[in-house]
């Protein structure tokens, strides 16, 4: 059998592999990547020297800028994408939470099946040197993605597949294979600006360029001062934990987007239902058990308080005719 073939099928064998753990759509991706993948890291630079990471210093890591400073010797990559879309829908006058944050902490759960990934392609050639990455660690996962082929990078910044829509998060598992790449994904957002548009502090300051200092998931999930900015509060909506807007009003998330059965994404009861009157009255322990391993733990019980006391709730928004985000 030749060194092609070998590699061929090893490539096709980790694919399926990867299907086998839940994730959908999958794709391989060479380092160090072609031209735009080089275009995108000077482009998080320029980001970066904008202060659009607003306090977010670990957005400037260099690490950041070479997928192969997180694993030495590493050539390949297998990017993954986890669907979290899923038919439930949040209460009328219920607080608004981020969609992917209504299951399990996705970081422990893409992280877990990726490293049964990475023990399984150890099995098959022993010695192979590899790392599971999610977007904790520092690597251009959306660039990368759209290197392997999972989707294109939307004017609102978050991938974007032909079929599933914006609703995935994204892992990836680096090795010192040399694995058989897909054709990097094609961008289709073509003349929309609906994100833009629809965004209610105008922080998607140009196409691909979102300034955190402007976007209400940023505020609510990574601000730590004690009272948030005017203009952030006044455009708060009833959004406590992240913001959807930009994904809820993207052609492309609109019509029959596949329904996850995954339990790991499946929202708790409480997330679709929480009130103002829940979120301030909860005591920091109510809040620690009502968070235990999910990714909202990030937010510290006061700040929960903070963004219910600014935020104004509403019946959620029927973008599509069928199903309310």
């Amino acid at each position: 059998m030749s060194h092609d073939t070998d590699l061929c099928q090893l490539s096709r064998a980790l694919k399926q592999q990867a299907r086998l753990q839940g994730f959908d759509p999958v794709g391989i991706a060479r380092l160090p990547g072609s031209a735009r993948l080089q275009l995108r890291t000077a482009a998080l630079q320029r980001w970066l020297e904008a202060g659009h990471q607003a306090e977010m210093g670990w957005m400037a890591a260099p690490r950041r800028q070479a997928a192969d400073r997180l694993l030495e010797g590493a050539r390949s990559l297998l990017a993954v994408g986890l669907n979290y879309h899923v038919a439930s829908n949040r209460e009328p006058g219920a607080l608004a939470i981020a969609r992917y944050a209504w299951g399990r902490d996705y970081h422990r759960v893409v992280s877990q099946r990726l490293k049964r990934l990475g023990r399984w392609l150890e099995a098959q050639h022993p010695g192979v040197g590899w790392r599971a990455c999610v977007d904790a660690e520092p690597l251009l996962d959306k660039a990368w993605a759209e290197e392997a082929g999972l989707g294109w990078i939307g004017k609102h910044s978050n991938l974007i597949h032909q079929q599933r829509g914006s609703w995935m998060v994204i892992g990836h598992l680096l090795t010192t294979l040399e694995l058989d790449p897909d054709q990097a994904a094609k961008p289709l957002c073509g003349r929309c600006t609906r994100c833009m548009e629809a965004c209610p502090t105008a922080a998607i300051r140009e196409p691909f360029v979102v300034d955190s200092r402007l976007c209400l998931a940023y505020h609510t999930i990574e601000n730590r001062t004690t009272e948030l900015p005017k203009a952030i509060s006044s455009s708060l909506g009833p959004w406590v934990a992240g913001c959807d807007i930009c994904q809820e009003i993207c052609p492309w998330n609109q019509g029959s987007i596949p329904s996850s059965e995954d339990p790991d994404v499946q929202p708790r009861p409480w997330v679709l239902s929480l009130t103002r009157q829940q979120a301030l009255s909860w005591d920091d322990v109510t809040w620690r058990d009502k968070l235990q391993g999910s990714a909202l733990r990030r937010i510290k019980p006061w700040m929960w308080r903070r963004n219910a006391a600014a935020a104004a709730v509403e019946s959620p928004p029927n973008l599509n005719g069928s199903e309310a985000q």
